[in-house]
């Protein structure tokens, strides 16, 4: 609704906006299949989902609290506000494109029934027992499905594809999520996947902005691959030391000093 990329046909000036959207355009909603599966999946997964699961593993003991309270969400708020006015009146594509009164209304009333039912669903099930696949696992399986969503070949059959393999991610990984077993090191396993992906695919994919020598590429990309690598790493052992004080916490004293010796040691 603020930047309506979904809906302007010319939101980008260069030939690859055009060659995406018109494969799987949709003309009665004005809407390209493609660039719906890649603008929203992208940001649920990419800018929300994935950030979070990787800096909350990075503080683990205080993953449970909420990272905002009334203050902080108001404050957001107002900075989201100020940034609506911002595009709206001032972004070169709003000012020479504007979506149908019923484009825009279709579009708040699926924002709206998408945010009541976050808020109808019933909280998380009791956990049940069952085995859940180790973290490398979940980890491998995550980018195999990321990796298909951004590799997709643009069309119908890449579409469909593309929605196949991310609700069959999407159903294993609720599924799974639900079992006692699984724990915070599987999900940083997924969120980390997002962020490996997208860095790898940096390898691979031309610079917006014009020309850059492909020593300067290469060097960024791999600079920031290291980062990325570097902080899921941490990140996990992290869990590790949180997980080990937290078994050796809840042990019975025998336990213990069986493990560190008697108390005199």
């Amino acid at each position: 609704m603020i930047d309506q990329s979904l809906f302007n046909p010319h939101f980008i000036s260069d030939p690859s906006w055009s060659q995406e959207r018109l494969p799987t355009l949709v003309p009665a909603a004005g809407i390209s299949v493609h660039h719906l599966m890649n603008f929203v999946v992208g940001h649920v997964i990419w800018s929300f989902a994935a950030p979070i699961v990787v800096i909350e593993s990075c503080v683990p003991r205080l993953a449970e609290r909420p990272w905002l309270g009334r203050v902080g969400i108001t404050v957001l708020l107002v900075l989201y506000a100020l940034a609506v006015v911002v595009v709206v009146f001032f972004h070169e594509h709003t000012r020479n494109f504007m979506a149908s009164a019923t484009q825009l209304g279709a579009t708040a009333a699926v924002a709206t029934a998408l945010a009541a039912a976050a808020f109808a669903l019933p909280r998380r099930p009791a956990a049940s027992s069952g085995r859940v696949p180790p973290p490398w696992l979940v980890g491998g399986g995550a980018v195999g499905v990321m990796a298909t969503h951004q590799l997709a070949p643009v069309g119908w059959s890449g579409s469909v594809l593309d929605l196949t393999v991310l609700s069959l991610g999407g159903c294993l990984l609720l599924f799974w999520s639900r079992r006692r077993d699984w724990d915070r090191r599987h999900a940083l396993m997924v969120g980390g996947a997002a962020l490996v992906v997208n860095t790898a695919l940096s390898f691979v994919v031309e610079p917006l902005g014009g020309h850059t020598s492909l020593t300067a590429k290469y060097a960024v990309n791999a600079t920031l691959m290291a980062a990325v690598i570097a902080l899921l790493t941490w990140a996990y052992r992290r869990l590790l030391h949180t997980r080990a004080g937290t078994t050796t916490a809840t042990l019975p004293e025998q336990s213990v000093l069986a493990i560190g010796g008697d108390r005199e040691s």
